[in-house]
């Protein structure tokens, strides 16, 4: 076991104020693997003083020099990736191929892409007589979720670096020793003191303080959306600035003239993925009546072909979690097709790929997100009633709609109430803008709209 000591604040790493520290485990064999500081009050507010200090340095830095940094630390995380995904393996418990395809990959792509648009983007335009300033928001407190653990942090710092922002990031308890890594790249990559710092800690404590604390212009939070209220209560209280990426029960609409299998082995593929923490994951799968039996069969087949594929879930209470959705969902009257509350290993956080079927829209595995390897299935009558149950929930985040003709697909998903909308297996583009409607969140990540969220305009008239 590894005992690191110290946070990343104004470019170096320096002792924490507190003797307390954080456990980290792995999920698949439920041993300590190492511990880290858990950050106070004071660590927050170091670092947030050091953000501050160095912000009007780096605002003043050219666009190609934030560029060339943010160049140079994509390269830093190449050289290093090998690492990077052995150490998201280790305290996240995703396969290895996983860590190494997203959770390393995904995120390197995220950072040359804002190297390049940190050169490209206009920070100054023309409009009339008036001259538009896009100016950086100012020092941002960045709340990472451990699902993505390095790219969620690299979705919120990257972008916020090519505005010229200093951050503060508070990784998840769970998952900090990648975000030790990225603070490690971070130096190496020459981005000077202050401009990014590291605090672990726990939400309620180093969370809490970095949301509440004056020095901080922008809030930038991924997790759950109860915890999103909270960050919101915080930030309105202080006119403060929020960007919200919160909970998700995406639809995946199969219409009758979809190709049936290819719709429900990519839809469950999709739901298995990261063992089904994903908060854009389309968890409910709508099939058309006169096609649901079929639809049924493939997804339980399926389904029972990941029951060595996929990882744990990232700690036990997560575990309990979705045992107890299952079990809700039994005992509400849905069919369990595969899978199951009961684990499939003596040891680790596991739950079996479970598929339920005869899901009815007020069932709660139909509402709540479950986080977990759960796939609800759901029956329609027609497309209206269709996109009454897609829309039937708090969430917006994502969703999917598969038919025999784009434009039929294209058409139902413009009447859907979601920030994303895959058509027939459409790819992950990392410039979209990432983000929800209703209750799902506040914001996008990602590309040109990601970047400006961390912007704030200033015209100037002639």
């Amino acid at each position: 076991m590894k005992a690191y000591d110290g946070m990343y604040i104004d470019g170096a790493w320096r002792p924490a104020a507190g003797p307390d520290v954080i456990e980290v485990v792995n999920p698949a064999d439920e041993q300590v693997i190492a511990t880290v500081p858990a950050g106070t009050v004071e660590d927050v507010d170091a670092a947030v003083r050091a953000a501050r200090a160095a912000l009007p340095a780096w605002a003043a830095t050219p666009p190609a020099g934030r560029a060339a940094r943010l160049a140079a630390l994509r390269d830093v995380l190449v050289a290093r990736q090998d690492e990077i995904a052995g150490t998201v393996t280790a305290e996240l418990g995703s396969p290895l191929k996983l860590s190494q395809a997203v959770h390393t990959g995904v995120p390197i792509a995220v950072a040359g892409s804002y190297a390049e648009l940190a050169a490209t983007y206009p920070f100054e335009e023309k409009t009339g007589n008036s001259t538009v300033l896009h100016e950086p928001v100012g020092v941002v407190g960045a709340i990472t979720p451990w699902n993505y653990p390095l790219h969620q942090i690299v979705a919120k710092t990257a972008p916020a670096l090519a505005a010229g922002c200093t951050v503060v990031v508070k990784p998840a308890e769970d998952t900090p020793l990648v975000a030790r890594l990225f603070a490690q790249a971070v130096h190496e990559a020459g981005i000077p003191a202050g401009v990014f710092n590291l605090v672990t800690g726990l939400g309620p404590v180093a969370g809490q303080a970095l949301a509440e604390h004056p020095g901080v212009d922008l809030v930038s939070f991924t997790g759950s959306t109860a915890v999103g209220r909270r960050i919101g209560a915080i930030a309105s209280g202080m006119v403060k600035r929020v960007a919200l990426e919160l909970g998700g029960k995406s639809a995946n609409v199969i219409l009758p003239s979809a190709d049936l299998a290819r719709a429900v082995n990519v839809g469950v593929a999709n739901v298995m993925s990261n063992s089904g923490q994903t908060c854009s994951a389309w968890t409910r799968m709508l099939v058309h009546r006169d096609r649901y039996d079929e639809a049924v069969e493939l997804a339980a087949a399926a389904a029972a072909k990941y029951g060595d594929r996929i990882g744990p879930l990232v700690n036990a209470g997560q575990r309990e979690r979705v045992r107890g959705y299952i079990e809700k969902g039994v005992a509400e009257g849905a069919r369990l097709v595969a899978g199951g509350p009961d684990s499939p290993h003596e040891k680790g956080y596991h739950v079996s790929p479970t598929v339920f079927a005869d899901v009815t829209p007020e069932m709660t595995i139909a509402q709540e997100e479950i986080f977990g390897p759960v796939l609800s299935i759901l029956r329609y009558d027609d497309e209206d009633d269709a996109l009454r149950i897609a829309n039937g929930t708090v969430y917006g985040l994502a969703g999917a709609v598969w038919a025999g003709d784009e434009a039929e697909a294209v058409a139902f998903a413009r009447r859907m109430e979601t920030g994303q909308v895959d058509i027939n297996g459409g790819r992950f583009n990392p410039l979209a803008p990432f983000g929800g409607y209703k209750q799902s969140g506040v914001g996008r990540e990602l590309g040109t709209h990601g970047l400006t969220e961390y912007l704030q305009t200033k015209s100037l008239q002639f």
